[in-house]
């Protein structure tokens, strides 16, 4: 009888034993299962940083290199977007460096704010595309318009240029003509002087032929006669030239009709011995130098 109880206690006891070690072994089971658990979630969250450490490096990347594209369309909005963009990504990649370890919820907020600068980036680019396809469009116009306007002021130049040479050429056919233009020294009786030291008069003769295209009504010829030394001979009174005021040595009205008007004399008397040599003849009127002639006189 107190064999068995005996028996029955150690039975017990082993009974109590196995339990304990039962439960020891399921504890270390499931300690073991829940580290486990644990080091996957850690290695899975490690794999998530490094997964989205390079996403982050490769937006940013892309953003870096549409930055000389930003600068260049000089567009203060899309410059301003790019640059809070930017901005962003930079953050997350601090964020990321500085918490190895992210909850689910961390690192799901994490790539939604990727994927949202994804398509920011995306439109960024496709706004400073269509930018640059306008620029460019731009350009071309402009290019045009500039073509266009040089070919308007060549052809402005030239007409003008026409013009200026018909003015030009209509003013000078108002402008009287003369020929047979001469210079004779005479002497007192009014004859021809050889000798022009002996002169007392100097004759100028020349004809005015006929010109439809010169204006009708009375004329002033002004004469200009410059002795060898270049110096003007005699007083007759001045005259506008091109702007500027001349004396003249005599001058002479005339009527003219637009017909011929042969024989005309202008005489010029001498008041000094003159001297032989090369005398500079000028006839002018109605703001033109109608003829300028070069006359030996000798002793």
């Amino acid at each position: 009888m107190k064999r068995n109880k005996i028996l029955i206690i150690i039975g017990a006891v082993l009974t109590l034993a196995l339990i304990a070690i039962v439960v020891y072994l399921l504890l270390t089971v499931s300690r073991q299962q829940q580290e486990l658990a644990e080091a996957q979630l850690t290695n899975e969250q490690l794999q998530d940083n490094l997964t989205m450490a390079g996403e982050l490096a490769e937006l940013n990347a892309q953003f870096e290199q549409h930055e000389n594209d930003a600068i260049r369309l000089e567009n203060d909005t899309i410059l301003a977007k790019y640059n809070a963009a930017k901005q962003r990504v930079e953050e997350l990649i601090a964020e990321l460096n500085s918490q190895k370890v992210k909850s689910a919820e961390q690192i799901q907020k994490l790539r939604d704010e990727i994927a949202t600068l994804r398509g920011l980036l995306r439109h960024y680019v496709a706004q400073v595309d269509s930018l640059s396809r306008e620029n460019a469009m731009l350009r071309d116009e402009n290019t045009e318009i500039r073509n266009r306007n040089e070919q308007l002021t060549s052809t402005v130049n030239d007409i003008t240029r026409k013009n200026d040479e018909l003015n030009t050429r209509m003013t000078l056919a108002e402008k009287l003509n003369v020929t047979g233009l001469s210079l004779t020294a005479l002497n007192k009786k009014g004859k021809n002087e050889k000798n022009v030291t002996k002169a007392t008069q100097l004759m100028v003769t020349f004809t005015i032929p006929q010109n439809n295209s010169t204006p009708v009504g009375t004329k002033t010829i002004y004469l200009r006669i410059t002795g060898p030394e270049g110096s003007l001979l005699g007083n007759g009174g001045s005259f506008s030239f091109e702007g500027q005021t001349l004396t003249c040595t005599a001058k002479k009205t005339i009527d003219y009709s637009g017909d011929e008007i042969a024989g005309i004399n202008i005489y010029w008397d001498v008041n000094a011995t003159l001297n032989p040599g090369d005398y500079t003849v000028e006839l002018f009127a109605d703001n033109f130098r109608l003829i300028s002639r070069h006359f030996t006189l000798k002793k």
